[in-house]
């Protein structure tokens, strides 16, 4: 294989979720090192062009984050102009931007995710509290990047958090909280990358938003500290999450670890972040993959 054989690749990012200017720095890293390997790549943000002009392109790498990108949407725009694109199709993307369906079926597979309510206005907030207990995490179904969630300790601060999280979705979740440790699992083709363990510092309360983008104390553990046996246990869940959900070619599966050692699945990434601070490059170097490297595997998946 030579880089010509991609053709002229088009390098989806920006976009219009609230994740876009997460996705330009993506995508701009993944533009950057594309060409570098001497790959014909050039941006395109759908916000700024019709999705029309793709079709002078011979195939698409995505790094568009959050709904239009990452939920099918442009997947199957691509699917209706025949352009070839990297990850997963329009069912798992649209199945795995939705944490509510993805729960949904993994529960129906017999696979560990933690307890959930789904949320609304009408909710009896109470009654959440009484089968759920506390902490709860609140969260949009919808929405990346620890947008919109919130960690509930008290129960009067279960309807404002509701509440916040409906700014960004309609869909809204309370989830179990899992005292434990969390974990992320990389996807490349059909095998689990080596596991990192996320330790944000004790003032963010979990990995949010600011201890993912802007925090310089949060700690990504790889070698994850897990025996070698329970890693693989991880990997094994990590692999049949993704596959139950129909994802394909890359991806990252977050899970926490409780304190007796069960493994709980959280949620699936069909197009994680490739920013400075994200995870998928870091698995990847532990793998003794350079970022270059990643970026031409995955590509590569679409000829």
């Amino acid at each position: 294989m030579s880089q010509q054989d991609f053709g002229r690749v088009a390098v989806l990012f920006g976009g219009t979720s609230a994740e876009r200017e997460i996705s330009l720095i993506s995508g701009q890293a993944v533009l950057s090192a594309l060409q570098t390997a001497g790959v014909n790549a050039e941006a395109f943000d759908p916000a700024e062009r019709n999705i029309a002009d793709i079709k002078t392109y011979n195939r698409a790498f995505i790094v568009l984050h959050g709904r239009g990108g990452e939920d099918g949407t442009m997947q199957g725009a691509l699917e209706l102009l025949n352009i070839p694109y990297t990850g997963s199709g329009v069912l798992a993307s649209a199945l795995g931007m939705d944490k509510t369906r993805t729960k949904m079926l993994w529960l129906g597979c017999g696979l560990p995710t933690p307890s959930y309510a789904r949320l609304t206005k009408d909710t009896n907030f109470e009654q959440v509290i009484t089968d759920l207990g506390l902490p709860l995490m609140v969260k949009p179904a919808r929405e990346g990047s620890s947008i919109g969630m919130r960690k509930v300790e008290v129960a009067q601060d279960l309807e404002p958090a509701y509440a916040f999280a409906a700014q960004y979705d309609s869909e809204i979740i309370a989830e179990k909280w899992v005292t434990g440790k969390e974990y992320t699992i990389v996807i490349l083709g059909d095998k689990a990358l080596p596991v990192i363990r996320l330790q944000p510092h004790q003032s963010h309360g979990f990995y949010d938003f600011d201890a993912k983008y802007n925090a310089t104390d949060t700690q990504y553990l790889c070698p994850c500290g897990l025996d070698v046996d329970d890693e693989q246990r991880l990997q094994a869940l990590a692999v049949k999450a993704f596959e139950m959900v129909g994802a394909k070619g890359w991806g990252r599966i977050d899970a926490m670890q409780d304190q007796e050692g069960n493994f709980w699945l959280l949620e699936v990434n069909t197009v994680p972040g490739m920013t400075d601070h994200s995870l998928v490059p870091m698995a990847a170097r532990a793998a003794g993959l350079s970022f270059q490297e990643l970026v031409v595997n995955i590509l590569s998946q679409t000829l």
